[in-house]
């Protein structure tokens, strides 16, 4: 039975788009919505898994947890998914430090 989907993408490959694009609508530039079957959904996850790259991902699906619902994430992000007794929660990791100019002297 079809249920709804939202994934997130960032800076992925034009390709990878359109193939999510034809199977639900991109209703902003990276924001992908439609409703599928598990499986195409599964297939579709791999295939951004698969290509995602330098971008990153997020996909929010149904599940029968707690919260009704389930994260997956690919690439690098700063917002980290974390289990806390059967709760997902976002956890936030340290900003990426920027090199330090050097004195020539």
């Amino acid at each position: 039975m079809p249920s709804m989907l939202v994934l997130a993408t960032t800076a992925v490959p034009d390709h990878l788009r359109g193939a999510l694009s034809r199977w639900t609508s991109e209703v902003v530039p990276g924001i992908f919505v439609g409703s599928v079957s598990a499986r195409v959904r599964d297939q579709l996850w791999l295939a951004v898994t698969e290509t995602v790259g330098n971008g990153a991902a997020v996909l929010v699906h149904p599940a029968p947890t707690e919260q009704g619902y389930a994260i997956r994430t690919a690439g690098t992000r700063r917002r980290v998914p974390a289990d806390f007794d059967g709760l997902t929660l976002i956890r936030m990791t340290a900003a990426p430090k920027a090199k330090e100019m050097q004195s020539p002297f």
